[in-house]
């Protein structure tokens, strides 16, 4: 299969016409006609990704974080982006990033569904067409009414987490969700405004969870790659349904650091 029609079949998910203005989704590096015959997926292009995508004989890495994010003016080996890049393109590897189209196309959804979330919405609009209305995150109710404390340890089984953060009385019975896999700190407002008696999501910083506090939410935090790596197994499953002849191998799943 050419780089392009297994693209158009990434596309028909989560088109890129879904991805925010500032974002870089797509084909970073790469030839559109290259033949792929195996994909490895991850979260991030990380050094040791692309060290396996090239151990791997990969025809394609696919990921979930753009490798390129801000504009770049050289691609030498100075930089950690530069080095990444000559390895790939050295070994005749397209790198394609699947980001905030698959947060909103995705993401979302995958992760309310795992949490169980009943009657949801979505938490932040950021694509309407007509009546269509799509965006980051979603709203909705936990399957049953369950302490601050118990919600904590359920998000941990649900996402098979070792930890997760909270902020917030423990004792507080929480009914209704507002889920952002991710960073979601921006989102706390969103929530609010949703009537959630709860935030999940990521990178809640000092400030923003203390304050989320005292505006009447609590939060969990549940870090960034602890719900976005479902990202590996969703599209190795996307991509062995819709493309039956594509090898696919997925990057050990792994959190970015340590807890000692």
């Amino acid at each position: 299969m050419k780089c392009q029609n297994l693209i158009e079949i990434l596309e028909e998910l989560s088109p890129l016409s879904y991805a925010l203005d500032w974002d870089n989704s797509g084909l970073l590096c790469g030839r559109r006609d290259k033949e792929v015959n195996r994909v490895y997926i991850a979260l991030d292009a990380t050094d040791e990704a692309v060290k396996r995508a090239v151990q791997e004989g990969a025809d394609l890495l696919l990921t979930h974080h753009p490798l390129i994010f801000r504009p770049v003016r050289t691609i030498n080996s100075d930089d950690f982006i530069g080095r990444r890049l000559l390895k790939l393109l050295r070994n005749d590897i397209c790198c394609y990033a699947m980001h905030t189209n698959f947060d909103v196309m995705g993401m979302a959804d995958a992760a309310a569904e795992c949490l169980g979330l009943r009657d949801t919405d979505v938490l932040d609009v950021t694509f309407t067409n007509g009546e269509e209305k799509e965006g980051i995150g979603r709203t909705g109710r936990l399957p049953r009414i369950m302490s601050l404390s118990e919600c904590g340890e359920y998000v941990k089984e649900r996402f098979s987490l070792s930890h997760v953060r909270i902020y917030g009385d423990t004792e507080t019975n929480l009914e209704y969700a507002a889920l952002c896999p991710g960073s979601g700190k921006s989102e706390i407002k969103n929530a609010l405004k949703a009537g959630a008696d709860v935030l999940i999501t990521g990178d809640i910083e000092h400030h923003e969870g203390i304050d989320a506090v005292a505006s009447g939410i609590s939060v969990i935090d549940a870090g960034h790659y602890g719900i976005e790596k479902l990202f590996v197994d969703y599209m190795k499953e996307y991509i062995s349904d819709n493309c039956e002849e594509l090898e696919i191998i997925t990057h050990p799943a792994e959190e970015p650091f340590k807890i000692i």
